[in-house]
C-alpha cells in the first residue's frame, strides 16, 4: 500500500537504556509508523481506545485497542500502523533488550 502521503507519527523516547526502550507514539488522525520491524520483543500500552489500521507483508487488518488493555509482540514483527481514527491516538511501547549473563 502507497503511505507516502500520510503524517508521519511522533515517537518520544522517554527511557533507552541496556535493559529497555519506552517509546510514546503519538498519532494524528490517519497518521503512521512507517513501515518497520521490530528488533526486540515489545509490549504495547494503549493510552486511548480505538482502532489500528495494520499492514503488514500478509495483510491488512484492523486491531482494537482498549486504554490500559496491555498486549505483547515477538520481535521479527515486519509492519505499518495507522491510526484509522478521526482523533489523535496514543500508545506507550516498551522494546525489551535482552543481554546474556
Amino acid at each position: 500500500m502507497m503511505s507516502d502521503q500520510r503524517p508521519q507519527a511522533v515517537a518520544n523516547v522517554q527511557i533507552d537504556n541496556e535493559r529497555v526502550i519506552v517509546t510514546e507514539w503519538t498519532f494524528a488522525p490517519g497518521a503512521e509508523t512507517g513501515w518497520h520491524t521490530h528488533e526486540h520483543d515489545y509490549l504495547i500500552v494503549p493510552i486511548t481506545t480505538g482502532k489500528l489500521m495494520i499492514e503488514s507483508d500478509e495483510d491488512v487488518h484492523w486491531s482494537s485497542l482498549t486504554s490500559g488493555a496491555s498486549y505483547e509482540r515477538r520481535e521479527g514483527t515486519r509492519h505499518n500502523v495507522v491510526n484509522d481514527n478521526d482523533f489523535e491516538f496514543v500508545f506507550i511501547e516498551i522494546e525489551m533488550r535482552y543481554t546474556s549473563t
